[in-house]
This record gives C-alpha cells, sequence and structure tokens, in this order.
C-alpha cells in the first residue's frame, strides 16, 4: 500500500465550496481506500492505497466529490514519500520560525508548469518575497506586513493562475508529511 495526500483546491473558504470533514473521509472509504485521515478543514487527506497511479486516484476522488457533494473542485495526489522529498528539497530561507515571514509551498495542478505560472504570474517584487520551482511545486516566502505589496499575493488568488494552484503553508506540509501511519 502507497501512503498517499490528496490536497483539495479551494474548499471551506469564505463559506464557498463546503465539504463536512467526516463526510469527505466516508467517501474516501467508499472509494476502498484505508486508512483515511483528514488534517484541517481545508481539504487535506490522507489515505493508502493499492494502486501506483496517482492521476487515476485523482480522476476518481474528483468524480466522487462531484457526485456526493456536487462540486467540481481540482484535487492534487501526491505521496508522502513525495511530500518528503520536496521538503528535502526546500530552500534555506523558507520554512523558517521568523514569525515577519510567511512560508507557502503551491503545487502546480496538472497539466499546468512553472514555466506557464510564472509567464502568467510574472516576476517576484525583490526584497517582498521569494520563489524557487522544484519538481510540480513552488516554494514562496513573502514579507507578512507587506504582503499586498508583492506581486504574487493577489495573482495566486485572483486571476486564472489560481485556478492552477492549490497553496499550503510549510507547517501544514511539514505536518502532512510526517502523519505516516
Amino acid at each position: 500500500m502507497i501512503e498517499l495526500a490528496a490536497l483539495l483546491r479551494g474548499i471551506n473558504v469564505s463559506g464557498k465550496n463546503r465539504i463536512a470533514m467526516a463526510d469527505l473521509k466516508k467517501g474516501f472509504e467508499a472509494l476502498g481506500f484505508a486508512d483515511v485521515r483528514t488534517y484541517l478543514n481545508s481539504g487535506n487527506v490522507l489515505f493508502s492505497c493499492g494502486c501506483e497511479d496517482t492521476g487515476s486516484v485523482t480522476e476518481m476522488i474528483e468524480t466522487m466529490i462531484h457526485e456526493c457533494f456536487g462540486l467540481e473542485i481540482p484535487v492534487m495526489v501526491i505521496s508522502i514519500a513525495g511530500l518528503a522529498d520536496i521538503l528535502d528539497h526546500a530552500p534555506e530561507w523558507w520554512g523558517s520560525d521568523d514569525p515577519g515571514i510567511y512560508d507557502n509551498l503551491i503545487f502546480i495542478l496538472p497539466p499546468a508548469d512553472f514555466k506557464e505560472i510564472y509567464d502568467e504570474i510574472g516576476e517576484v517584487k525583490e526584497g517582498l518575497e521569494q520563489i524557487m520551482s522544484y519538481k510540480d511545486v513552488i516554494f514562496w516566502s513573502f514579507d507578512r506586513k507587506q504582503y499586498q505589496k508583492t506581486n504574487w499575493w493577489p495573482k495566486t488568488a485572483g486571476t486564472d493562475a489560481a485556478r492552477k494552484l492549490t497553496i499550503r503553508t510549510a507547517n501544514t506540509v511539514r505536518k502532512l508529511a510526517g502523519m505516516r501511519k
């Protein structure tokens, strides 16, 4: 069995796309997944599966969400080992304990890629934010007090590029990677 994480994009945000985690867990169990656990109320589901093709698992989950909850929710499925690999390749400036810096991990939803996202969002504002890509993620850090002045903040939430991403904090990613059964 492979341990996987499903990261749902845009659920339970500002009262929109509401899904109770207990109901979501039941939906995953109905698909035959084992060891199903949710983390936070923002669409993080850990589970075990006997299949290796994350693309078909993603499709199964998206179909279940549509059928059970009536929502079209993009899903990113990644192995727990993949999350650990990503964390092993984090830049030194990302994920610090500095309370003035906000560290996020941007997961790029297929078929999008870093070049497409970068072309849509553009360069970072020097001194306010930093990015680094690795595989299908972007490490992104910015100054908490000046986030509204960054280039990436408004564009990861309110543009076409936003539909191609799901974002988690450094702490959430670390927690998910450490929640092995």
